[in-house]
């Protein structure tokens, strides 16, 4: 793909998963009745108004990178930690400041689950589908083609996603086993014998020599249904995400090992990934990547990091345990410390983005 389509794409992606945080965060503040000075489409400087109602001027600006949300006293700044709604009630900033994560969620849910009534519920069935069966190695001798369905291996139970083959192999090096297939709906057993084979000058040990995929079935889903799958879908993509985010945190730590880049990568690689993604998945793949950055940004947005919700969501809280006001002073100091911290970490992730681009390195690490 074009790398100027990608880009657009990627600009698209995020212009709309901003503007949808902005408008958790907006809608919220109305409300409660919180004073806003300003919505803004994109980022400035201001291109031209829309309209002024109730207050509340909506403007389209030069940058269209999302939008933002100027609360009342604020003047020319949008910060979260001063104006209208750092003299709200507690419990009102908190609510505010979450809208926004959580219009991100129900961004997800949403593309999910519409996906789900476009596509049906994919279920993972037993067997394993053969994708490609590589030349000169056991899997080949014994006469195994691709589109065969690996049913049973040996002495094992049926053959599920959690069956590990290459254990299987190795347990039974130079000994011919069983292997039970479905070709063209027809049983079949073939007797393959595990054994070293060589691909692109690297050899394995112990192996069958095939590749394979789960074996997936598809049926039809109602709204509620697809709303269901779509929602556990999202919780458990965020569960997983928030792992892989712990275990980044105690390799940092040396409470475990370190990961290798932790999959960390900034705007110039989420926009090559969005043009790999269009590549290898269509439209539909543009869709499920505009759900998991969506995710991202939720959780990103969360963490008690200066700048970010997270952190205004830690002071609100303090607070209130305090029940004492944080001088506003402290408090712009501690975002604008962490604002630029978060800047200079964009600036290293977008070298090493870079660089990975110069490679023609994929960002998905293939």
């Amino acid at each position: 793909m074009s790398g100027i389509i990608a880009i657009v794409a990627f600009l698209i992606l995020l212009g709309i998963l901003v503007l949808a945080h902005e408008l958790g965060h907006f809608a919220t503040a109305r409300a409660f009745k919180i004073t806003v000075d300003e919505f803004g489409i994109g980022f400035p400087p201001r291109a031209f108004t829309i309209a002024e109602r109730n207050g509340v001027r909506y403007t389209v600006n030069w940058l269209p990178l999302g939008g933002f949300v100027r609360f009342g006293g604020a003047g020319d700044n949008s910060s979260y930690g001063i104006g209208s709604l750092r003299e709200a009630p507690i419990y009102q900033r908190i609510a505010v400041l979450l809208a926004g994560p959580l219009m991100n969620f129900i961004v997800a849910i949403a593309i999910f689950s519409g996906l789900t009534m476009a596509h049906g519920i994919e279920t993972v069935d037993t067997g394993l589908v053969v994708s490609q069966v590589y030349a000169d190695t056991p899997a080949a001798t014994a006469g195994l083609q691709a589109n065969d369905v690996v049913l049973r291996i040996g002495a094992s139970e049926e053959i599920t996603v959690g069956t590990e083959i290459g254990d299987i192999a190795k347990a039974n090096v130079g000994n011919p086993i069983p292997v039970e297939i479905l070709r063209d709906g027809q049983p079949l057993t073939l007797q393959i014998t595990p054994g070293p084979w060589t691909i692109n000058g690297k050899t394995n040990p112990a192996g069958f020599g095939f590749a394979y995929a789960n074996r997936t079935s598809t049926t039809p889903a109602s709204i509620g249904q697809a709303i269901s799958y779509g929602t556990v879908k999202t919780f458990t993509i965020a569960g997983m995400m928030i792992e892989s985010l712990q275990s980044w945190i105690k390799g940092l730590l040396g409470l475990a090992p370190k990961a290798e880049n932790a999959g960390m990568t900034g705007i110039v690689g989420m926009a090559r990934g969005t043009g790999e993604i269009i590549d290898r998945d269509g439209w539909q793949g543009y869709l499920n990547w505009m759900a998991l950055i969506s995710l991202n940004l939720a959780i990103f947005n969360l963490l008690p990091i200066p700048a970010l919700d997270g952190s205004h969501i830690l002071f609100a809280l303090i607070e209130f345990i305090r029940r004492k006001r944080i001088p506003v002073e402290r408090e712009a100091m501690v975002h604008m410390t962490g604002f630029a911290l978060l800047m200079i970490l964009m600036v290293v992730v977008t070298i090493s983005d870079i660089q990975g681009w110069m490679n023609g390195t994929s960002i998905f690490g293939q």
